[in-house]
Protein backbone atom coordinates (compact mmCIF):
# COMPACT_ATOMS: atom_id res chain seq x y z
CA UNK A 1 0.00 0.00 0.00
CA UNK A 2 1.23 3.47 -0.87
CA UNK A 3 2.31 5.77 1.93
CA UNK A 4 0.42 9.03 2.32
CA UNK A 5 3.05 10.45 4.70
CA UNK A 6 6.55 11.50 3.66
CA UNK A 7 9.51 13.25 5.32
CA UNK A 8 11.69 14.54 2.48
CA UNK A 9 15.17 15.95 2.99
CA UNK A 10 17.61 17.16 0.36
CA UNK A 11 17.61 18.51 -3.16
CA UNK A 12 16.14 15.61 -5.03
CA UNK A 13 13.10 14.37 -6.92
CA UNK A 14 11.01 11.95 -4.87
CA UNK A 15 8.18 9.71 -6.01
CA UNK A 16 5.25 10.29 -3.65
CA UNK A 17 2.86 7.86 -5.39
CA UNK A 18 3.85 5.33 -8.02
CA UNK A 19 1.74 4.78 -11.11
CA UNK A 20 -0.62 1.97 -10.25
CA UNK A 21 -0.88 2.69 -6.51
CA UNK A 22 -4.55 3.43 -7.25
CA UNK A 23 -4.80 6.24 -4.71
CA UNK A 24 -7.42 8.95 -5.08
CA UNK A 25 -5.90 12.27 -3.97
CA UNK A 26 -8.06 15.25 -3.03
CA UNK A 27 -5.38 17.50 -1.50
CA UNK A 28 -1.77 17.62 -0.38
CA UNK A 29 -0.20 19.38 2.60
CA UNK A 30 3.41 20.60 2.48
CA UNK A 31 5.27 21.84 5.56
CA UNK A 32 8.73 23.43 5.43
CA UNK A 33 10.28 22.01 8.59
CA UNK A 34 13.85 23.17 7.93
CA UNK A 35 13.37 26.08 10.33
CA UNK A 36 15.63 28.73 8.84
CA UNK A 37 15.34 29.00 5.07
CA UNK A 38 12.73 29.00 2.32
CA UNK A 39 12.42 26.03 -0.02
CA UNK A 40 11.35 25.92 -3.67
CA UNK A 41 8.94 23.08 -4.48
CA UNK A 42 7.86 21.48 -7.75
CA UNK A 43 4.85 19.13 -7.66
CA UNK A 44 4.11 17.20 -10.84
CA UNK A 45 2.75 14.03 -12.43
CA UNK A 46 4.63 11.91 -14.94
CA UNK A 47 3.80 8.79 -16.97
CA UNK A 48 5.92 5.82 -15.95
CA UNK A 49 7.29 5.37 -19.50
CA UNK A 50 7.87 9.06 -20.23
CA UNK A 51 10.02 12.00 -19.21
CA UNK A 52 7.25 14.54 -19.86
CA UNK A 53 6.10 16.24 -16.69
CA UNK A 54 2.79 17.99 -16.01
CA UNK A 55 3.13 20.47 -13.15
CA UNK A 56 0.58 21.33 -10.48
CA UNK A 57 3.05 24.03 -9.50
CA UNK A 58 6.68 24.82 -10.24
CA UNK A 59 9.07 26.73 -7.99
CA UNK A 60 6.51 27.36 -5.24
CA UNK A 61 8.49 29.26 -2.61
CA UNK A 62 7.53 28.01 0.85
CA UNK A 63 8.94 30.11 3.73
CA UNK A 64 10.61 28.46 6.71
CA UNK A 65 8.25 27.02 9.33
CA UNK A 66 5.13 27.42 7.17
CA UNK A 67 2.75 25.01 5.51
CA UNK A 68 0.68 25.03 2.34
CA UNK A 69 -2.38 22.95 1.48
CA UNK A 70 -3.16 22.44 -2.20
CA UNK A 71 -6.47 20.99 -3.41
CA UNK A 72 -6.28 18.73 -6.44
CA UNK A 73 -8.10 15.85 -8.06
CA UNK A 74 -5.82 12.99 -9.04
CA UNK A 75 -6.07 9.20 -9.25
CA UNK A 76 -3.03 7.18 -10.26
CA UNK A 77 -4.47 3.97 -11.68
CA UNK A 78 -2.25 1.28 -13.21
CA UNK A 79 -0.32 2.41 -16.26
CA UNK A 80 -1.12 6.05 -15.59
CA UNK A 81 0.74 8.80 -13.76
CA UNK A 82 2.95 8.84 -10.71
CA UNK A 83 3.05 11.86 -8.36
CA UNK A 84 6.45 13.47 -7.73
CA UNK A 85 7.95 16.31 -5.72
CA UNK A 86 11.25 18.11 -6.20
CA UNK A 87 12.88 20.32 -3.56
CA UNK A 88 15.42 23.05 -4.24
CA UNK A 89 17.18 24.93 -1.44
CA UNK A 90 17.22 28.71 -1.34
CA UNK A 91 20.31 28.97 0.87
CA UNK A 92 23.08 26.74 2.16
CA UNK A 93 20.86 24.62 4.43
CA UNK A 94 19.44 21.27 3.27
CA UNK A 95 15.71 21.59 2.51
CA UNK A 96 13.28 19.50 4.56
CA UNK A 97 9.56 19.17 3.83
CA UNK A 98 6.86 16.99 5.38
CA UNK A 99 4.13 15.84 2.98
CA UNK A 100 0.67 14.53 3.82
CA UNK A 101 -1.55 13.25 1.00
CA UNK A 102 -5.31 13.36 1.62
Amino acid sequence: MASRYHNITGELTTELLAAGDNVAVSSISLANVEGTNDVSIDLFIQLAASTTRYYFFKQLLLPADTSYKYDLGFNNKAGEYGLYIKLTKSASETPAVDVIIY
